[in-house]
């Protein structure tokens, strides 16, 4: 093969890379909210081994960006996917370790009840993963529209995150015997709410990405429907990869 054929062939490599990796996290935290919400424990080996595969590509994509700029030199578009793959796989690997930590959690959940108590916090889990969701859309679309609005849900999700805190100690100061429980449940939203974070940052390098310009996360452009019912808002992009 020609360098130009090398080249082109090690990009779509990358893309099919990033995209799986993409998916699994998504995947992976998806599942471990649904293990939450439904209490269905079978889930958890299921999130195991998207989280391992997430650290697998993390360390296979690493490298193989560092080769890719080290024998081809790119330029423009090229380097910013690059450079985007480089800055989201360190992301991407915080949704499925946060993933892992949220499944880990939930024998103390009293078969879910202490989770459905708070409605701020399944408000909360329906908002974030509306944002991973989106995050990991924006990227496989190259849609910089949609990167461009997730820091206006990550200000509610901060919100949400007050409100629960100070919900949950509530709880806590009214019957001790549920501190445990309590606690985890406060580790439940803090591991959200970092989710919500990493999901901007992936943002702000679609958009770069994309359009070649920064991102200014200060510019919101109004009020954020939090309800369940408007989170999801495009057709599911997932591919076919097998993500097992």
């Amino acid at each position: 093969m020609t360098p130009r054929t090398t080249f082109t062939y090690e990009m779509e490599e990358l893309n099919k890379e990033i995209t799986e990796m993409a998916n699994a996290s998504r995947t992976a935290f998806e599942k471990a909210v649904q293990m939450i919400t439904d209490m269905d424990f079978s889930l958890r080996d299921e999130v195991r081994a998207l989280d391992k595969r997430i650290y697998q590509l993390n360390e296979q994509i690493d490298r193989h960006c560092l080769d890719i700029i080290a024998l081809h030199s790119p330029v423009a578009g090229d380097l910013r996917l690059i450079s985007a793959c480089l800055k989201m796989v360190e992301d991407l690997n915080r949704f499925g370790r946060y993933a892992m930590d949220i499944a880990e959690l939930i024998d103390d959940f009293e078969e879910g009840k202490a989770f459905k108590r708070f409605e701020a916090l399944r408000t909360m889990s329906c908002l974030v993963v509306g944002m991973v969701d989106d995050a990991v859309y924006s990227f496989l679309q190259r849609d910089a529209e949609k990167a461009s609005h997730l820091h206006e849900r990550d200000d509610a999700v901060d919100a949400l995150y007050d409100t629960i805190f100070r919900e949950i100690l509530t709880y806590m100061m009214e019957d001790p015997r549920k501190i445990t429980v309590g606690i985890d449940l406060i580790l439940v939203a803090r591991y959200m709410e970092r989710v919500a974070d990493h999901s901007c940052n992936i943002g702000e390098y679609v958009y770069h990405m994309v359009t070649g310009d920064r991102l200014d996360p200060t510019l919101r452009t109004g009020d954020v429907d939090v309800s369940c019912a408007k989170i999801f808002e495009h057709p599911d992009p997932r591919s076919d990869l097998d993500l097992k």
